[in-house]
């Protein structure tokens, strides 16, 4: 077809004419190219990391993009405003990031979004999320890289230091008491408990507690000890019910005697008949003890073991001279009396209260 074309422009024009056809159409041809690169412009699109160089004829930045076919979506990043007309004398560079969806767990909420950012850090603060300084992303860190469709589940994190408190219990202090008897307690001093405060410091996860770490305690009330006194007198009731307070036993042997000269070798015309040692008159209620076992003016208390009566409250107001050791004489004040006792194991309590007078009103001992 070309060569038909060229043997008939050669039979109908001249070869001056040829000539001149040649040169015009090789000079409109350099002068278009020298237009359109006069007036087209370079561009460099880097879309996602993937570089584009053009030329292109377009005027701002939305016509080249269009021209390459290449659309923004809103939250997408670009470079260059897309309404910016483009520079004729030197490469224009487009940078454009691709927003991809990120879903944002937060507050108990979910929030569905699209960002370009390439850290989880900045898709927090692009969305307007203030965290405090212990709230964290479930198994992310601040420059975690983000991806298409992750999840950021913002955990909100506080902590507060709360107080309990605790009782501390009072101390029992028990001191004797000498003039109570054993068996009755008195409270001298009521106890109080203390007050002891524990510190724990709580963690809470989106308001829930997840741990409770203690921290320190402070006594703010001490305790106040509690005073008891405790008896030490011993002490028992007899079969009258009277209270026998003693402060030492002693179990002897007991014979008994009276005032006749049988016993004391005195008939009732002697000056000294029915007198004892210590002067004082033979009566029941007296006893002859030996003075290296209990002392004269002892007050005592003569217990007859088993269903017997008791001789009673006596003292130790006279001696014998077969009164040795642990054998004491008890006075009746008849013979027949003293021939019923005999001799019998008794015991023996020496009273702790050596003001006790009750032995004068023993009469009809062991009845």
């Amino acid at each position: 077809m070309n060569s038909l074309y060229f043997t008939f422009i050669k039979r109908t024009l001249p070869l001056k004419q040829l000539a001149m056809l040649f040169i015009l159409s090789a000079f409109a041809v350099t002068a278009g190219i020298k237009l359109y690169n006069g007036i087209s412009k370079d561009v460099k699109v880097i879309d996602n990391g993937k570089p584009i160089v053009v030329k292109t004829m377009g005027v701002s930045v939305e016509e080249a993009l269009e021209r390459l076919d290449i659309s923004i979506r809103p939250d997408d990043y670009i470079s260059m405003p897309l309404g910016a007309n483009l520079d004729n004398d030197a490469l224009n560079v487009i940078n454009i990031k691709r927003a991809v969806p990120v879903n944002i767990m937060i507050d108990g909420q979910l929030r569905e979004v699209w960002s370009y950012k390439d850290t989880v850090e900045e898709v927090i603060e692009e969305n307007g999320i203030t965290l405090d300084s212990l709230d964290r992303c479930e198994g992310l860190t601040a420059s975690s890289q983000v991806s298409a469709d992750m999840v950021i589940s913002v955990v909100r994190v506080s902590e507060e230091i709360t107080a309990e408190k605790v009782d501390i219990p009072y101390t029992v202090v028990e001191k004797p008491n000498k003039t109570m008897n054993d068996g009755d307690t008195k409270v001298i001093i009521d106890g109080e408990n203390g007050v002891r405060e524990k510190y724990y410091k709580i963690t809470y996860e989106d308001g829930k507690p997840v741990d409770r770490l203690f921290v320190n305690e402070d006594v703010v009330k001490a305790p106040v000890d509690q005073v008891v006194e405790y008896g030490t007198v011993m002490n028992f009731r007899n079969s009258r019910g009277d209270l026998v307070r003693y402060s030492n036993v002693l179990d002897m042997r007991a014979t008994a005697y009276t005032s006749s000269f049988e016993d004391t070798g005195k008939y009732p015309d002697h000056p000294a008949f029915g007198i004892t040692y210590t002067g004082m008159r033979a009566r029941e209620g007296v006893i002859a003890v030996d003075p290296k076992i209990i002392p004269l003016g002892t007050k005592l208390y003569v217990e007859i073991p088993g269903p017997a009566a008791d001789y009673g409250f006596a003292i130790a107001g006279d001696i014998g001279s077969a009164i040795k050791g642990k054998n004491i004489d008890l006075y009746f004040d008849t013979t027949s009396q003293v021939s019923r006792w005999g001799r019998r194991n008794v015991v023996v309590y020496i009273l702790n209260e050596q003001s006790d007078g009750r032995w004068k009103d023993n009469v009809e001992p062991c009845k």
